[in-house]
């Protein structure tokens, strides 16, 4: 009788510990297509993320401020404060491109783009030109001439 009880124990054990490894397996393909689905949708997150920086960060970076000369503008670079004086006319002989300021006003921080704002002045040739972040300001002229182009930091 003892023989009978032992082995209908050592059934119900293991048809128990059958029963459990069964039940653990089961919660353990349910917790791994949990995390492919999270994962999925951090794959996708960060697609959109990245497409959101880039259609701020990069098509916002460059900006035309006309003159009161019909055929001069300047080109700013509103992530650096970079600009240059862009001249356009129906004569390809007479257009052209040149920097007035051609260094990295930022040093060594990187604040993205629209950080410069161009503002005109009374006079034709001068702007002035901020940065938005820290009030840095700079006085701007563009000319004709390259002596007439050239940029100062306003203290």
């Amino acid at each position: 009788m003892k023989k009978i009880y032992l082995l209908f124990i050592i059934l119900i054990l293991t048809s128990v510990s059958f029963a459990q490894t069964q039940q653990i397996e089961k919660q353990q393909i349910l917790s791994d297509s949990i995390l492919m689905r999270i994962d999925s949708l951090l794959q996708d997150n960060n697609a959109l993320l990245r497409k959101m920086y880039s259609d701020i960060y990069y098509k916002q970076r460059f900006k035309l401020y006309p003159t009161e000369n019909i055929y001069n503008f300047l080109q700013l670079d509103t992530m650096t404060g970079q600009i240059e004086q862009v001249q356009w006319s129906l004569d390809k002989e007479k257009e052209f491109s040149v920097s007035i300021n051609n260094k990295d006003l930022n040093g060594v921080f990187d604040f993205g783009p629209g950080v410069y704002e161009l503002y005109p002045t009374k006079n034709m040739y001068q702007f002035i030109l901020i940065n938005k972040i820290n009030g840095g300001k700079w006085h701007v002229q563009w000319g004709l001439k390259e002596s007439e182009r050239w940029i100062r930091r306003i203290w």
